[in-house]
């Protein structure tokens, strides 16, 4: 079916005419595609990663290295989400098109929600998301079978209390598994 955009919009669930190529500091979930439990098993409130879960470690600690806009805080996986911190660092370097591991479009830029400014969150978020689902699916023998959830949770962190406790609530996620929002055993909230 043809993209329409009438038909097919979604409200986007950033800060409207915020820059999110803008440096500063900000909590990601990113949740799997029906909430499987991909990424590995909590036991004794420590994540034990899977085969999975180890592939999505590496490629976001392979983030920071490909994509010089960024900088990794406090992080965990979870067997079926991660949370993290990601630091949009200062740049003077002009933008090329590119957002970082994609290709320069051949087509006129599109605008709004489809569209991913380079350096930007988003396009950290979606080369991260990809990376690792195209690894996962090779593991798995199933090319194009979906890992990740459409879109991601973020929250821009404002001050220092504020990111003192995102560090702890990521450090107590493993602690919390069985009561957290995201285990599915637990009645979604949404």
């Amino acid at each position: 079916m043809k993209y329409d955009p009438e038909k097919h919009y979604r409200k986007s669930l950033r800060l409207q005419g915020y820059d999110y190529t803008s440096a500063g500091l900000y909590f990601i979930t990113i949740c799997t595609d029906q909430r499987q439990c991909l990424f590995g098993t909590i036991v004794d409130s420590e994540m034990r990663l899977s085969d999975y879960g180890q592939i999505v470690s590496d490629e976001w600690m392979r983030s920071r290295v490909m994509r010089q806009e960024i900088d990794l805080d406090a992080w965990v996986i979870m067997p079926n989400h991660l949370h993290g911190i990601v630091i949009m660092l200062p740049t003077d370097k002009p933008h090329v098109g590119a957002h970082g591991r994609a290709p320069l479009p051949r087509v006129p830029q599109r605008v709004g929600i489809a569209h991913r400014e380079p350096r930007s969150l988003a396009s950290f978020v979606a080369g991260f998301k990809s990376a690792a689902t195209k690894r996962i699916n090779i593991i798995r023998k199933a090319p194009g079978t979906p890992v990740w959830q459409r879109n991601y949770y973020e929250h821009i962190v404002r001050n220092e209390s504020s990111l003192q406790r995102l560090r702890q609530y990521i450090h107590n996620n493993p602690l919390s598994w069985q009561e957290d929002q995201l285990h599915p055993d637990v009645p979604s909230k949404w």
